[in-house]
């Protein structure tokens, strides 16, 4: 986990990441912005969870806590969109044979 910017960096962040959109039941995980404060605990960092809605210019995410679901407000530059993976099914072979 980055704790700070290189020196060059600092005070920059991307518009496009600041200007992205998601849809309610998209999967983002927490990707801390250096350059912007986040408002939470650095808890969150790295999580994973579900985009309920959208308030105004941010988001509300679903993030599971120890089983319990939790809420957090959070800005689309602290998001990143993750591809749902599909699940495959394959058949379990044991010693060559099916």
């Amino acid at each position: 986990m980055l704790k700070h910017k290189s020196p060059r960096q600092k005070g920059k962040f991307s518009f496009t990441r600041f200007f992205q959109k998601f849809k309610p039941g998209d999967s983002v995980a927490v990707v801390r912005e250096l350059s912007i404060p986040l408002g939470y605990s650095k808890r969150i960092q790295g999580r994973t969870g579900k985009v309920l809605e959208k308030r105004g210019t941010a988001y509300y995410v679903e993030i599971k806590d120890l089983h319990k679901p939790k809420r957090y407000l959070i800005k689309p530059i602290h998001l990143k969109r993750i591809e749902d993976m599909p699940i495959h099914t394959q058949s379990t072979t044991v010693g060559g044979r099916k």
